[in-house]
């Protein structure tokens, strides 16, 4: 006879017990987590590809937004109570030094670069972003070679989190794309895909 299972129960983690933990050291420095929606998710390794491509878009975005906005590379943001995703860039109003007491809650832009994340970086991540309200989120899509630039966030309650992106483009190393917030820069997309 088989013994029938009770389920498994979770503790979802909130962000300030998360960062209680990271700042008594439970984690190690190589532990590459991040919070997502309450759960404590394992980022994946960087490649080559993924490397060259976050510095790409690193320079392109210091361009692009220039004084008044700092580019974070790989650094966590305070995205909701549940949630502390460390994208791999995301663009914030100000200094460096604004947010050395805390970390940034609102975006102007945030961008991941997938190769073998994509399906996490579209639904998951693409999800807590537009429930967070964030109105400019790419995706450097290295397996297709295009720009995913994702806009207009929407409730979208048959969706993981209830929300997702309006407006979703695609776009070709032929084109050009201007961030939401600085509509005048103009970045080739040649210039961020290999």
């Amino acid at each position: 006879m088989l013994t029938r299972m009770p389920p498994l129960r979770y503790h979802r983690w909130t962000r300030a017990e998360y960062e209680r933990l990271v700042d008594r050291g439970v984690f190690t420095t190589d532990a590459r987590i991040e919070l997502l929606d309450g759960l404590l998710v394992v980022r994946e390794p960087q490649g080559d590809r993924h490397a060259a491509a976050m510095a790409a878009l690193h320079l392109a975005l210091q361009r692009a937004f220039g004084r008044g906005f700092h580019v974070r590379v790989g650094s966590p943001i305070a995205l909701d109570d549940t949630s502390e995703p460390e994208p791999d860039l995301a663009v914030v109003p100000g200094a460096p030094w604004d947010y050395g007491a805390g970390h940034p809650s609102g975006p102007v832009l945030v961008a991941e670069i997938s190769e073998t994340s994509l399906a996490k970086d579209r639904l998951r991540k693409g999800g807590l972003y537009a429930r967070a309200g964030i109105a400019d989120y790419w995706v450097v899509n290295l397996v297709a070679g295009v720009l995913e630039v994702y806009r207009q966030p929407v409730r979208a309650p048959s969706r993981r989190y209830g929300w997702k992106y309006g407006s979703v483009r695609l776009l070709k190393r032929n084109t050009v794309v201007a961030p939401l917030a600085r509509p005048r820069a103009r970045i080739r997309v040649a210039d961020v895909l290999p």
